[in-house]
């Protein structure tokens, strides 16, 4: 029985909706993802798993800041300290996408000591663990400078090299895979796009069509127990009914509002025997992340009614956005310096954002010089509603000063 941890995407370095810590000097963000980070060390140090497996983007950036590689460090080396070898898998935000330069996790390929293995092109890696070996197929972001970078290629569109980029990584997955021993325990993992995969939060806003896309049935093939992927934000298996699971652990924090409603964490995996494998999803410690929205009432103090929906939140150490749409025809009162005292328990504010509808202008009809008085009342009343009961009166009236203002002209000829 062969036991790790499936984890992807940490993301050290995004440190939007928070502040500096004034105890330890760094961004309140990037102590969020640290602490995530060590929840997921520190449980697998507990259940004694055989290999921790990392499925790429350790940091938002290939340049992380002395600081963000220093904490990385850290909870990396605890592993170490506990005899749990680590293979890590290079990512797309962890490579500089430049010919000859380092991405940044070779680092920990060239640390002299044991237990560190970077996958940083497509390689296998026959593990041995306390229960045994266990054969491991990585797979890391596919570049056009690590796939396409033969000259045939170099007048193909964008679109015919991702497809040709995500064909030839499915011939390399396949080729490794024939090449496995069926009888020992094998796994798959990549910083790859399923097709299948649903993207979250700030990942939806990257170029699709950019990415090269493979299909789950290209994944789970013979002999793999368990296909560990990176990229995707959000936790899901795109092969839950069948063998083997493809999985993505999704990242270990919210990275922006658009993950607000969905649980981040990581993989503990169980590979009983050749033909099961189990999985269970562990949630990390998370920041909060709150979204106030307030549809406004004409009638009433418009500050009170924002209050009054944010104290039906627990807005503690949050992060808190807050949206109110304001009544058509009706000015914005809302104070902001009361509602950001309303939020002294949050951890960060974002915004306070009004939403006015659009005005709808009113259709004017034709009114022509030439037309009487009574040809022009009737198509103003028409337009307003609230006239129409008092249309034979106003009628009425207006014929009557019409008369008053011809008796009067002829009065002064």
């Amino acid at each position: 029985m062969i036991r790790f941890i499936h984890t992807a995407d940490i993301h050290f370095g995004v440190e939007n909706y928070g502040k500096i810590d004034p105890v330890t000097g760094v961004h309140t963000r990037l102590l969020d993802f640290h602490r995530a980070l060590s929840f997921c060390v520190d449980t697998a140090i507990n259940e004694q798993v055989d290999f921790f497996l990392f499925a790429g983007d350790a940091y938002k950036t290939a340049h992380p800041s002395p600081t963000q590689q220093r904490m990385l460090t850290e909870c990396f080396l605890r592993l170490h300290q506990a005899g749990i070898p680590l293979i890590i898998v290079v990512g797309n935000h962890d490579n500089p996408l430049s010919f000859g330069k380092a991405n940044s996790l070779d680092i920990f390929g060239q640390l002299p000591v044991d237990g560190f293995h970077v996958i940083a092109e497509p390689k296998t890696i026959v593990l041995q663990t306390k229960h045994g070996p266990v054969q491991i197929v990585g797979m890391p972001w596919p570049t056009r400078n690590s796939i396409a970078v033969a000259r045939k290629h170099a007048y193909k569109s964008a679109h015919e090299i991702t497809t040709y980029i995500a064909q030839a990584v499915a011939s390399i997955i396949n080729h490794h895979a024939q090449a496995l021993d069926p009888t020992i325990p094998a796994v798959l993992t990549g910083h790859l796009t399923v097709s299948s995969g649903i993207f979250s939060g700030s990942e939806k806003r990257a170029i699709y069509g950019t990415d090269p896309v493979l299909m789950p049935s290209q994944l789970a093939i013979a002999p793999f127990d368990y296909v560990a992927l990176g990229h995707l934000h959000r936790y899901q298996d795109l092969n839950s009914k069948g063998h083997p699971s493809v999985v993505y652990a999704g990242s270990i924090e919210r990275v922006d509002f658009g993950e607000r409603k969905e649980d981040k964490g990581f993989c503990l995996v169980t590979i009983h025997d050749k033909q099961t494998t189990t999985h269970t999803f562990i949630k990390t410690p998370q920041r909060p992340f709150v979204q106030v929205e307030v549809q406004l009432k004409p009638e009433g103090i418009q500050t009170d009614q924002v209050i009054a929906a944010l104290q039906q939140h627990n807005l503690k150490d949050a992060v808190v956005k807050i949206i109110y749409h304001v009544p058509q025809h009706k000015h914005d009162t809302v104070d902001l310096k009361l509602v950001q005292q309303a939020c002294h328990q949050a951890h960060y504010v974002v915004g306070i954002i009004p939403i006015h509808k659009p005005v709808v202008r009113e259709h004017r009809a034709a009114m022509k010089i030439e037309m009487d008085i009574i040809t022009l009342l009737d198509r103003y009343i028409s337009l307003k509603p609230e006239l129409a009961e008092r249309k034979a009166a106003l009628m009425s009236k207006a014929l009557q000063i019409e008369n008053d203002l011809v008796c009067a002209k002829d009065h002064l000829e």
